[in-house]
């Protein structure tokens, strides 16, 4: 049977809406590499039937413009959206510039890569994270071509509905390349909103919002006794409000915090209403309703056997699912 397909997938898109949540949330859907691809629990061997880590964009297959094939066909995509926007949600994408070393880019443009002496390719390190499974983009020899090549990739997912874009780690790209993407974007539709995803600096995270980013991710997961969260509601509250629009996610796809590993139900309970309560937008990532709270390991905020490297199979219907408190908070 197939499965995680656009057309498997939009069944539980009457369950989100009747929530109340009026955006779907895409992790990339474009091809994935098989080059030092990722296994289980971010393993350095894959097996035969890992399917590969979605931010590894790029096989022969195609690249940021092109579907998974394993999701569907592009009308497929088209089909998911049209399907959302009868129950009135809006599907956002993660736009993640980056590229496994499959990508049709590294062969295109090897100028858009880093090289060692050596010639080859560096790959993606946040130590003591390392990324063998992807290259990470320099913008110092083609800043242009890289600016062009973003804006027909935008352009090209507008028009198949796609209006707001989850940027991933926006604040490891040169400021002045978002804001003239941005700029450029916005000049002709307003309405496409930007999400930085960047958990970095206070100073970055100001500075993209001031630059053109319409939402931020913020601290708000890391902010969890009174005295935390009443000196970040009041910064949030104070001069950055005129620019800053936040977005309170209680969990991420990356971020399990620990007061949610031990605090159990009760935990998610209450930071959905925090989130929900303290900030015009909120989110969940899928799954936070059957609060799983299992890390990789002690001290870790990785989940375990995470569908970032595998799929994963969910029971809905259990009947200590938060659902009926998030449809009351939205």
């Amino acid at each position: 049977q197939p499965h995680g397909t656009f057309r498997t997938a939009a069944r539980r898109l009457p369950a989100i809406a009747a929530m109340g949540f009026d955006v779907v949330y895409l992790p990339p859907i474009h091809p994935i590499g098989t080059t030092f691809r990722k296994g289980r629990n971010n393993t350095l061997s894959a097996g035969p039937q890992d399917v590969g880590v979605p931010w590894a964009i790029g096989s022969p297959e195609g690249g940021h413009d092109a579907v998974h094939p394993d999701l569907g066909t592009i009308e497929d995509f088209d089909w998911f959206v049209a399907r959302a926007a009868e129950l009135g949600l809006e599907i956002a994408l993660d736009f993640a510039l980056q590229c496994s070393p499959d990508h049709p880019w590294v062969h295109k443009h090897p100028e858009w890569f880093h090289h060692r002496p050596d010639g080859s390719i560096a790959y993606a390190e946040n130590p003591p994270k390392k990324y063998q499974d992807i290259y990470p983009i320099a913008f110092d020899a083609d800043l242009e071509g890289l600016i062009a090549e973003t804006l027909r990739v935008l352009r090209h997912w507008m028009e198949h509905g796609v209006r707001i874009f989850r940027v991933d780690n926006p604040h490891t790209k040169p400021v002045v390349f978002w804001e003239r993407v941005i700029a450029d974007i916005n000049a002709t539709d307003p309405d496409v909103i930007f999400l930085a995803e960047a958990f970095t600096r206070p100073a970055m995270m100001h500075t993209l919002a001031q630059i053109g980013f319409q939402q931020s991710y913020t601290y708000f997961t890391w902010r969890n006794t009174k005295q935390e969260l009443t000196e970040y509601l009041s910064e949030l509250s104070g001069e950055a409000a005129s620019y800053m629009r936040p977005n309170f996610f209680a969990n991420t796809p990356d971020i399990l915090h620990a007061f949610l590993q031990h605090g159990g139900r009760p935990a998610f309970a209450l930071r959905a209403v925090l989130a929900a309560t303290l900030s015009p937008a909120w989110g969940i990532y899928s799954g936070y309703e059957l609060a799983e709270n299992t890390p990789l390991r002690e001290g870790s905020e990785e989940y375990l056997d995470s569908e970032k490297y595998q799929i994963k199979t969910r029971d809905w219907d259990t009947p200590d699912t938060l659902a009926p408190l998030i449809t009351q908070l939205n």
